[in-house]
């Protein structure tokens, strides 16, 4: 027994919050310091290569870059303050200042091969300045026009998933529904969403609902697919354990086969978010007034090819913070897999 009149030893950390705390606590170190000063170094190297080089092409505007590259220094200088102050604040900055550096490099790039150099000449090659004056111009149409297409998207894909995840959990746990829902997949299932851009307009009346149509036929089909084979595959073992602690079919539909087969179900969401996004803007190029394709394909028709850059970035930065978003909501679902499994 114990002696009361002894201190209890502290408690021992685990190797996983022993390697926490040397990671975002321990001294940066030269590597350290290069990889958290370099996002700062990169942004005002990129300006100063602005400022001293001479135009070769036509600079509509002389402020919004310039503006931009200063922002990106202050920030980075003040997340690189920011980790010396608050330590644990030091693996992510030091973890994403190389990625920072790296977009700075990128538009000194683009700004010497276009504007400055000349190596990718107007009309279709725009300087960084001349598609931030573009956005700059129409930034009202555009804030209006991505949430036109975040309207049809949401719609569109939470139906194709509402849709799927029911078609895949019937099919997947019911041998009869399976039997005659999987020939109807290998008839519907290949058809190209795009190729149904006449029907879905002849179908559903309007200019909205012909968009979310094809975006939820495109998402119907991986989820469906993905959703039946992850329940199919569940081992049996599981549901042979539920049944002898005496659970019925809902529980082990819902409790046993749905959860172990989320990875296969959120694959098949992935696989339909990235179908939606192609359908997304065919779908906006006909018959509709507003959204980001069809902001895209009224820019490509008069020949405004900074305006047409100018989407096509915001398009890569809606789509990207979209499939981020998901990527976070898979992190959370499973995050009882991490150590399990790697991703």
């Amino acid at each position: 027994m114990a002696s009361p009149f002894v201190e209890p030893a502290p408690p021992v950390a685990s190797p996983r919050e022993t390697r926490w705390d040397r990671r975002t606590v321990a001294p940066l170190g030269a590597r350290g310091v290069a990889a958290v000063l370099s996002p700062v170094i990169a942004a005002l190297l990129a300006l100063l290569v602005h400022d001293v080089l001479p135009n070769r092409q036509i600079a509509l505007s002389t402020w919004l870059y310039p503006l931009l590259l200063e922002t990106l220094a202050a920030v980075t200088l003040a997340l690189a303050i920011a980790q010396r102050v608050w330590p644990r604040f030091r693996a992510k900055v030091r973890h994403y200042g190389p990625l920072l550096a790296g977009v700075s490099v990128w538009l000194c790039i683009w700004d010497l091969w276009t504007l400055k150099l000349a190596w990718a000449r107007l009309p279709h090659f725009p300087g960084p300045e001349m598609v931030l004056q573009g956005i700059w111009e129409d930034r009202e149409m555009l804030v209006e026009s991505a949430f036109e297409s975040l309207q049809r998207l949401g719609a569109g894909y939470f139906s194709g998933v509402a849709l799927g995840l029911l078609a895949g959990v019937l099919m997947g746990w019911f041998h009869n529904v399976r039997y005659w829902g999987t020939p109807v997949m290998k008839v519907l299932g290949p058809i190209p969403a795009t190729a149904l851009v006449a029907t879905a307009m002849a179908i559903f009346p309007g200019s909205f609902l012909p968009g979310p149509a094809l975006i939820a036929f495109a998402v119907w089909f991986p989820v469906t697919m993905l959703t039946m084979s992850g329940i199919m595959n569940v081992p049996t073992s599981y549901f042979d354990v539920a049944r002898t602690l005496g659970a019925r079919r809902g529980y082990l539909i819902f409790r046993v086969a749905i959860p172990a087969a989320l990875p296969s179900i959120f694959i098949g969401l992935f696989i339909g978010l990235m179908a939606s996004f192609l359908v997304l803007v065919v779908a906006e190029t006909v018959g509709v007034q507003n959204g980001l394709g069809w902001y895209l394909i009224w820019q490509l028709g008069w020949a405004e090819y900074d305006k047409m850059w100018g989407v096509l970035f915001i398009m890569i930065a809606f789509f990207s913070g979209i499939l981020t978003l998901l990527f976070k909501v898979r992190d959370r679902v499973l995050g009882w897999q991490k150590g399990v499994i790697r991703w």
